[in-house]
């Protein structure tokens, strides 16, 4: 495995500036947003210069972009919003295959009105899972002819709380072009760290083959998403890493949920456990 980072964690006016700073601090794998561009997440329109101009920045620096993020709120209670995030993902899932990108990654909702990565009540509701599975659906078919995957991630906040419904998502769909983005961060509900391992150990065995991308990120606390610099946190990083190697993972491990002063003892905390 190799690192990589998300290159919104160097917030530059350029891309090039961006892109300057990811390889300057070691990285050679990015996952890109195009808020770096300066547009929204979910950009309206890519003209074919801006995108060009990104792969060529990327690739005279040798950054590969392993990913691109489409994150919106998948199950959004105002279906006008949610609509139009889908309207606007089908179109960043073209743009990511002219720019040779195979990966968007994607949150797969929440009820909260504000917030996608809040957790609400009504997640758990028959009506919610409903509503993703029919997004879900609609934006593959939508995009059946393209070569790029759409990567969910198990996250304690959304509708995919879980490996187990992750797993049943999968299952349910039943496309080869959805993929699972492990992050270990993002998988203990309130009550869990004492199962730390059992979590992990379940996870992967029942997403293990599935996994498109892993990110690196740490976590304090259960029962909320990691939000902290890996290896600064409780995460058991040796089980977890042992899980993905284990899994056949052999792709970038991505860090995010950092600043930029903490990037330096990230890496070299990673790149220790890579080594061992």
């Amino acid at each position: 495995m190799r690192l990589g980072i998300f290159a919104k964690t160097f917030p530059r006016k350029t891309v090039e500036e961006t892109f300057d700073a990811v390889r300057a601090a070691g990285f050679p794998a990015a996952q890109f947003n195009f808020a770096c561009a300066g547009l929204p997440t979910l950009p309206e329109d890519v003209g074919e210069d801006l995108a060009e101009r990104i792969v060529a920045a990327a690739e005279a620096r040798g950054i590969e972009l392993v990913a691109v993020s489409g994150t919106f709120n998948t199950i959004d209670p105002d279906l006008r919003k949610r609509r139009d995030g889908l309207r606007l993902l089908r179109r960043l899932i073209e743009t990511a295959e002219r720019m040779w990108i195979p990966l968007v990654t994607l949150c797969t909702g929440t009820r909260d009105p504000d917030n996608m990565w809040r957790r609400h009540p009504d997640n758990d509701a028959p009506a919610a899972w409903r509503d993703l599975v029919q997004s879900i659906r609609w934006v593959l078919g939508e995009t059946e002819t393209s070569s790029v995957a759409l990567g969910i991630e198990p996250e304690v906040s959304n509708v995919i709380d879980s490996a187990v419904k992750c797993r049943r998502l999968l299952d349910e769909i039943g496309s080869s072009r959805l993929k699972v983005v492990m992050d270990g961060a993002n998988l203990f509900h309130e009550g869990d760290l004492p199962r730390m391992r059992e979590v992990l150990d379940e996870a992967f065995e029942l997403l293990g083959p599935d996994i498109a991308l892993a990110h690196a990120k740490d976590l304090a606390r259960d029962g909320e998403a990691g939000g902290r610099a890996a290896g600064t946190g409780v995460l058991d990083y040796d089980r977890y890493l042992a899980l993905l190697r284990t899994a056949g993972y052999n792709g970038p491990l991505v860090l995010h949920g950092l600043r930029e002063d903490e990037i330096a003892a990230s890496v070299a905390f990673l790149q220790a456990k890579l080594d061992k």
